[in-house]
């Protein structure tokens, strides 16, 4: 397992980390990048390069990335409300001060997953104080489709 960083503790959970240092055919290379993919037409290596500089070249046909838990958010400033940390403010983790911010218009508040948007809503892992887990996103999102249909029917 490569890691770009110092180690896994800054972006995963300890039990995760846990099961990773106990299993025994997980090797964590930290500090390390891949710099190239080789084969055709299939993957066939992977090429990286270490914290010394050190390039090693593998043969490896699949690989998994994770590039991180930063959200992408920086085109909705001033659009909808964002926590500290960027992801996107929904339903009850809006505050008054960010409903009046955006003179919230609507006498009933956000619904789940609703922005300070009026018929803006927000799931899945963009979502503050979601569970960053694919299943929960589907879940997210095929409670949203209802709270659509509640909103078009206004």
């Amino acid at each position: 397992m490569l890691i770009r960083g110092p180690g896994l503790s800054d972006t995963m959970s300890r039990y995760l980390i846990r099961r990773i240092e106990e299993t025994p055919n997980i090797e964590l290379k930290t500090r390390t990048r891949i710099v190239a993919l080789g084969g055709a037409p299939g993957l066939e290596s992977v090429t990286w390069r270490d914290a010394e500089g050190k390039l090693t070249t593998v043969p490896i046909r699949h690989v998994f990335v994770m590039t991180g838990a930063d959200p992408n958010t920086g085109w909705l400033e001033n659009c909808v409300a964002l926590d500290e940390k960027g992801f996107v403010k929904a339903g009850p983790d809006l505050l008054p001060s960010d409903l009046a911010a955006s003179q919230w218009p609507l006498r009933r508040p956000p619904l789940l997953f609703e922005t300070n948007r009026p018929g803006v809503f927000a799931v899945g892992d963009v979502r503050a104080g979601s569970t960053k887990r694919v299943a929960a996103a589907v879940g997210e999102g095929s409670v949203c489709i209802q709270l659509v249909h509640k909103v078009l029917a206004e």
